[in-house]
């Protein structure tokens, strides 16, 4: 009932013929916004890469010229699993640091009046005392495999204080902890940690093969489940209205290990065979345990649904959809 609620009353308290614009809006956080967002009054236009290179500021600009939005929720990205950030900081860097800037170009050109950018647990100093919170993002340096990538989003807290400072802009940042759920990137080489372990078990399933997971799989991470952080980042877009950016994320108690995780997706994958961590690779950062006080401070009757009920849907959407999953 309290999610009901939660749902009628964005619907029905944002004014009418918004223009909410969505980059990277076919991901699985924009695919999640779109399903919350199907019956709404307001005018929704969810991009994809296909869509606008976001790295080109002429072309950025056309899509800011043809639909004129009043709102900008982005979530576009140049993304990608532990070891491709590892291998690739230039790019990394290189293109977050032209899709973020000329979305704030072209947002504060075309007087959007509430933007609302996506960055990362990732972004917090590797050497900090736990659990973090808002105040401590600049507190120190990222963790050496994705600094690039930790920079490039910082950079967008910069960016908020700055147009507030200057122009008065309503712009600001939410720090979801680590996404999962439907309609996510598989890919082997790329995806995140919980998409990839669907997918190899997946394989390992079908193959009649062991689960090899890179890693020894004692690193801790909260997970959110990509339906529960549109729900909140539709609150953010109507509520939250300071430059000062808010994490996102389930409680600390609820706080696993990688191993949990993998217990999770066997259990729901029914994978029967060995399950072999490989403890030559690198497990990157141990923990980056994130508070959620300031949020629950806002919306202290919001319910996230749990880890393995989470992980249920995941698994059974990525199986019945395998031939169509982005992989």
């Amino acid at each position: 009932m309290k999610k009901l609620i939660f749902l009628i009353t964005f619907t029905t308290c944002i004014l009418a013929k918004e223009t909410i614009l969505v980059t990277g809006g076919t991901g699985l956080v924009g695919s999640a916004i779109a399903q919350l967002t199907k019956n709404s009054n307001e005018n929704w236009i969810f991009l994809s890469s296909k869509d606008c290179d976001l790295r080109n500021l002429q072309q950025t600009q056309q899509l800011f010229e043809k639909h004129k939005p009043t709102m900008v929720i982005h979530l576009a990205a140049h993304v990608g699993g532990l070891y491709r950030n590892i291998n690739e900081p230039v790019n990394f860097w290189v293109n977050n640091v032209a899709i973020n800037e000329n979305i704030y170009i072209c947002a504060h050109k075309y007087n959007v009046k509430k933007l609302v950018s996506c960055l990362s647990t990732c972004i917090f100093p590797d050497k900090t005392q736990y659990p973090i919170d808002e105040t401590m993002v600049h507190n120190g340096a990222p963790h050496w495999s994705n600094e690039s990538y930790a920079y490039a989003k910082r950079m967008l807290d910069v960016k908020n204080r700055a147009y507030n400072r200057e122009y008065g802009s309503n712009f600001t940042a939410i720090i979801p902890t680590n996404v999962y759920g439907p309609n996510d990137n598989y890919n082997l080489e790329d995806a995140h940690v919980i998409p990839a372990l669907i997918h190899k078990c997946y394989l390992a399933k079908k193959n009649n093969t062991a689960l090899t997971i890179a890693g020894s799989g004692k690193p801790l991470r909260q997970f959110i489940y990509s339906t529960d952080l549109a729900k909140l980042i539709l609150w953010v877009l109507k509520n939250y209205n300071t430059p000062e950016p808010i994490i996102l994320s389930v409680d600390e108690s609820t706080e696993v290990s990688i191993k949990d995780v993998v217990n999770e997706i066997v259990e729901a994958m029914d994978f029967k065979g060995p399950v072999i961590f490989d403890r030559s690779k690198p497990d990157g950062q141990y923990k980056k345990t994130a508070s959620n006080k300031k949020l629950r401070s806002l919306v202290p009757d919001f319910e996230f649904i749990s880890l393995k009920d989470g992980m249920k849907k995941s698994v059974e959407w990525f199986v019945e959809n395998y031939d169509i999953a982005r992989k």
